[in-house]
């Protein structure tokens, strides 16, 4: 997978105020730091979105019963970045063409899934999948669902900013770590000020 091609498909639009991205694409720990560090980022939450029970726990999710995602809620600044570029870089930090299952972590509540927020998400979302899929970025087919968002429910604290609060657990020196390091060197003129270069 080129993350370079995955620029070239992510673009348009923007403007203003701050607006809403949710993304599921896996274990939340994973997504979460890749969000925080970009600039234009103003808040990310970790939780429970695109199921059919009310305020579910992450016993209850990770049984697969309750039909959400893990998801990540994003707040950003469309005219800092796009929510086109958004989608780039959800697209590069993980496998869009395994069906319920990232590495490791396999179950309905591990599915790739945006939950488009306006027409105009649902629009961006369709252009860029389509761009990825025509320029054969990956060896098979995404598989990522789009639904329109109904509702989200924010995960137990433990699980927000789990990455920074426990950088030597085993899952994420093995699975997060390598993949903070790839998306940083990548995207290092796209991050925040304070977040600091790879080297």
């Amino acid at each position: 997978m080129s993350m370079d091609k995955l620029e070239t498909a992510s673009s348009s639009v923007g403007d203003g105020t701050l607006e809403t991205a949710t993304f599921g694409g896996g274990c939340f720990w994973c997504l979460e730091p890749v969000f925080e560090e970009l600039d234009g980022v103003a808040n990310v939450i970790v939780g429970y979105a695109g199921g059919s029970v009310e305020d579910p726990n992450y016993k209850e999710v990770t049984r697969g019963t309750t039909g959400h995602a893990e998801v990540v809620q994003i707040t950003f600044d469309p005219g800092a970045i796009r929510f086109e570029e958004l989608l780039g870089v959800f697209f590069s930090v993980h496998d869009p063409t395994t069906p319920n299952r990232q590495g490791a972590d396999v179950g309905t509540q591990y599915r790739s899934l945006i939950l488009f927020h306006s027409p105009e998400q649902e629009t961006a979302s369709r252009t860029v999948i389509g761009r990825l899929e025509a320029a054969s970025v990956f060896l098979n087919s995404i598989v990522t669902e789009l639904e329109p968002y109904q509702a989200f429910y924010e995960a137990e604290d433990y699980h927000q900013d789990y990455y920074e609060k426990n950088p030597n657990a085993g899952y994420c020196m093995a699975v997060i770590t390598p993949k903070m390091q790839k998306f940083r060197k990548h995207y290092s003129k796209r991050l925040k000020e304070q977040t600091p270069s790879p080297s």
